[in-house]
């Protein structure tokens, strides 16, 4: 008994700092997601009901933010997860300059993700003086320049997903390079012994053995994703919906602090919507991975 109380005491400040924090934030913004039209200023609302999920469903630009987000989630994370395991395969290979080489592609994880995206868009964007370095390239091919910032939507989501492969592509070389590397030896020596091919040794050894650590980047790839905010201000600017290129994520900054700002019960509903969306496809990935890995 005396452990127990000795327990919770250790324990308290972190709940306590959770609770704060996080639950009742949490209960707060369900409740707000209820209220109908509530105004901050005088913290009032005139009815309770689903009338802020209703109209945040109904528009527009919440809706082109869904469509933004779930391409840039459908595209990105699978490139960026087998991108991750081909440059960790051959970094591991890599005998000399092994460490210079993850280094190297470790910088970007470091790096500022608006300057990142200040260069990206320089790279990209067509000005009145200059096409840019990428419609340079394009150019020597005989191709015409796209205009990726301010032009066609497909040339916009082409450089916000080729942005944010960029941007997580170090930290899952980084956790896949350390599970290739606790992959015990012994299993490719058997192998070597018995014959067998690189592409069969990959398939039933390496594969399996690090599997849980490919489930584990594909969820937390997904939950990045669908948080995506700061890498579309990056290349688009703050007026996102605007450029057509708002996500989730900003459309609740939007309903909170935007031009339009100042509706936190549909923010909220906006928020909770996202919270189903991403736990939904959190859930999923989870029963997949179990099943995959035998857990």
């Amino acid at each position: 008994m005396k452990n127990n109380v000795k327990a919770w005491l250790y324990l308290l400040p972190a709940v306590l700092f959770l609770g704060v924090f996080m639950v009742y934030p949490l209960i707060d913004v369900l409740i707000y997601s209820f209220e109908e039209g509530y105004n901050s200023a005088s913290q009032s609302f005139f009815g309770v009901g689903l009338y802020n999920y209703d109209y945040v469903l109904h528009d527009p630009y919440f809706l082109q933010a869904v469509k933004n987000t779930f391409l840039l989630v459908i595209i990105t994370v699978p490139i960026s997860t087998g991108l991750a395991l081909l440059i960790s395969l051959g970094l591991s290979s890599i005998k000399k300059l092994k460490r210079l080489f993850q280094t190297v592609y470790f910088l970007p994880y470091v790096t500022n993700t608006l300057a990142v995206g200040l260069v990206f868009m320089i790279l990209f964007k067509k000005t009145a003086y200059s096409d840019g370095l990428i419609n340079l390239l394009i150019g020597l091919v005989g191709c015409n320049p796209i205009d990726f910032i301010d032009g066609p939507y497909a040339a916009k989501m082409f450089v916000l997903c080729f942005y944010t492969i960029w941007i997580v592509l170090p930290f899952k070389i980084l956790i896949l390079t350390s599970a290739l590397a606790s992959v015990d030896q012994t299993y490719y020596n058997a192998a070597k012994l018995d014959g067998t091919s690189k592409f069969r040794t990959f398939a039933r050894i390496t594969l399996p053995m690090i599997s849980p650590m490919i489930f584990y980047l594909i969820i937390t790839g997904f939950i990045g994703a669908f948080k995506a905010y700061s890498d579309a201000v990056a290349l688009f600017g703050t007026n996102l919906n605007a450029a057509g290129m708002n996500t989730i994520v900003g459309y609740v900054y939007d309903m909170l602090y935007g031009n339009g700002g100042g509706y936190p019960s549909f923010a909220s509903a906006a928020a909770l919507i996202l919270f189903a969306v991403v736990l939904t496809i959190t859930c999923v990935n989870l029963l997949v991975s179990g099943k995959a890995t035998g857990k």
